[in-house]
C-alpha cells in the first residue's frame, strides 16, 4: 500500500495506512528451496483474499510492508514489483510455479554429484558449491531495471555488507531520503541470496542524480537477520518518528496497531541435533561441513528466527494483542527436506507438500524451554489451525482495506 510519498509515480494508488486503523506487515525467512513453503501458505492467503474481494486481488494490495531475506526477499520482491498493468509481477501461485521450475537450474545437482559426499566436501573447500550465473541471469531477467521505489507496497530486504561488517536494509520506505540506496531489485535479490558456502557474493554501485555514487558489497541478509519480521516493525516505527504522513495516525510505540504474518521455512530440530560433546571434537571443516550440511549457517539461521518470533511473541502477548500476529513455521523437517539446496523434483514436491500440511497444524509458537513449536491456546484452551488463522486474517485484512478506501473517499 506504498503511496506517492515514499516511492515513484509507479506504486500502487492504494489508500495508506492514515486511512485505516492497522499497519499490515507480511514477513518471510529465508532458506533456498525451502522457499517453496512459504510460497504455498502465500498462495493460500491470497485465494481466501480473493474469494472475499474478487479474483483480481493481489497480496500487494494488502499489506503496507512485505519483508523477505534472501529467498524470502525474491519471494517478497516477486509479490511487489509492478508487472504489467500496474499489477504486481507474479500472483502467489506464480511464485510456486516459480520455485519448481528454475530451483534445479539454481543449485543444480549434477554439480556436486548429490550422491557423493566427497565430491561435495571438495566443492565446499575449494569455493562456493553453485556459481550463481543462472540465477543471477534469471532475476535480471524478470525484473529488468525496476528499482526499489517502484515496488507496488513498501519492500523491507535485508542484507550484509561484507566489506562495512554491518548489515544494510534496503528499504522502498528510505529511498527518496537516500537516493543512493535506491539500488535496481534485481541486485538486491542477488545480494540477500549469496548465502556463504553457497553462492558468491555480490557487488554493485548505485548512482543519484548528481552523479554520487555508493557501491554495496553484499552476502546473504540471514547472517543479520533471517527471520525480518523485527527488521520490517522497526522500519514501520522509523517512518511514523519521522512523521511520514502515510502513519500520521499511529503511535510509534504502540505495537497493537500492527497486523504482522511471519512464514518461516521450516527447520529440523527434532532430528537434526548436535551436542556439546560432539561439536568439541570440531575443527573449523567440521562446523562448515557435517553430515552434507554446514552446522554453522543452519545455526546462525534458525538461532535468529527463534529469537525474533520469541521476542514478537512476548511483546505482543504483552500488548494483550496476540491475535494481531500469527508465526507459521514448520520445525520437524528432516533428510532432504532440511537442505536448502536438495532441488531433486521429488524433493520439491514434498516441500510442497509439506507446506500444504503446515496449514492444518496448530498456529504454534516457539517455546523458549524447548527449543520446538507448542500450539498457541486460546483463553478457553482451545487451538485453531494455520488455515483457520489464516482465513480469520484474510477478513481482517479485506475489512482494512475496505475501511481506507471508503476513509480515502469521504475525506475527498
Amino acid at each position: 500500500m506504498a503511496s506517492s510519498s515514499t516511492s515513484d509515480a509507479s506504486t500502487s494508488n492504494n489508500p495508506p495506512p492514515s486511512c485505516g486503523k492497522t499497519i499490515t506487515i507480511l514477513c518471510i525467512d529465508g532458506g533456498g528451496v525451502r522457499g517453496l513453503i512459504p510460497a504455498k501458505i502465500i498462495e493460500f492467503l491470497e485465494k481466501q483474499l480473493q474469494e472475499l474481494d474478487g479474483g483480481e486481488a493481489r497480496i500487494a494490495d494488502y499489506f503496507d510492508v512485505i519483508s523477505g531475506t534472501s529467498t524470502g526477499g525474491l519471494i517478497a520482491t516477486m509479490l511487489a514489483a509492478p508487472g504489467e498493468n500496474n499489477k504486481p509481477l507474479f500472483a502467489g501461485k506464480d511464485v510456486v510455479d516459480f520455485y519448481l521450475k528454475n530451483c534445479a537450474k539454481i543449485f543444480p545437482q549434477h554439480r556436486a554429484g548429490c550422491l557423493n559426499p566427497a565430491l561435495k566436501l571438495m566443492d565446499a573447500l575449494t569455493g562456493p558449491r553453485y556459481d550463481g550465473k543462472f540465477l543471477r541471469s534469471k532475476i535480471r531477467e524478470i525484473l529488468g531495471d525496476t528499482k526499489l521505489s517502484q515496488t507496488l507496497t513498501n519492500v523491507v530486504i535485508p542484507t550484509f555488507d561484507i566489506k562495512l561488517m554491518q548489515p544494510v536494509f534496503f528499504s522502498t520506505f528510505e529511498t527518496q531520503a537516500d537516493p543512493l540506496k535506491n539500488a535496481r531489485l534485481s541486485d538486491i535479490c542477488i545480494g540477500t541470496s549469496a548465502a556463504p558456502t553457497y553462492l558468491p557474493g555480490h557487488y554493485f554501485n548505485t548512482w543519484d542524480d548528481e552523479g554520487n555514487n555508493k557501491s554495496f558489497n553484499l552476502i546473504d541478509g540471514s547472517v543479520a537477520a533471517n527471520n525480518p519480521t523485527l527488521v520490517a516493525m522497526n522500519q514501520v516505527t522509523k517512518q511514523i518518528l519521522e512523521s511520514n504522513k502515510d502513519f500520521e495516525t499511529y503511535n510509534p510505540m504502540d505495537y497493537r496497531q500492527f497486523l504482522v504474518i511471519s512464514i518461516g521455512t521450516g527447520a529440523h530440530k527434532q532430528t537434526e541435533r548436535y551436542s556439546a560433546r560432539e561439536s568439541a571434537r570440531w575443527g573449523l571443516l567440521e562446523w562448515l561441513w557435517n553430515r552434507g550440511k554446514s552446522p554453522l549457517v543452519q545455526i546462525f539461521r534458525e538461532a535468529s528466527s527463534d529469537m525474533v518470533d520469541i521476542y514478537a511473541s512476548v511483546v505482543f502477548q504483552a500488548l494483550e494483542s496476540e491475535g494481531n500476529y500469527l508465526r507459521i513455521q514448520d520445525d520437524t523437517l528432516t533428510g532432504a527436506a532440511a537442505s536448502v539446496d536438495n532441488s531433486t523434483k521429488w524433493n520439491l514436491r514434498n516441500l510442497v507438500r509439506i507446506g500444504e500440511n503446515l496449514l492444518e497444524k496448530p498456529a504454534s509458537r516457539v517455546n523458549l524451554e524447548t527449543g520446538q513449536s507448542v500450539p498457541v491456546v486460546d483463553g478457553e484452551g482451545g487451538t485453531m489451525s494455520n488455515k483457520e488463522r489464516l482465513v480469520k486474517f484474510a477478513k481482517t485484512l479485506s475489512d482494512e482495506r475496505k475501511r481506507r478506501q471508503e476513509n480515502l473517499v469521504s475525506s475527498a
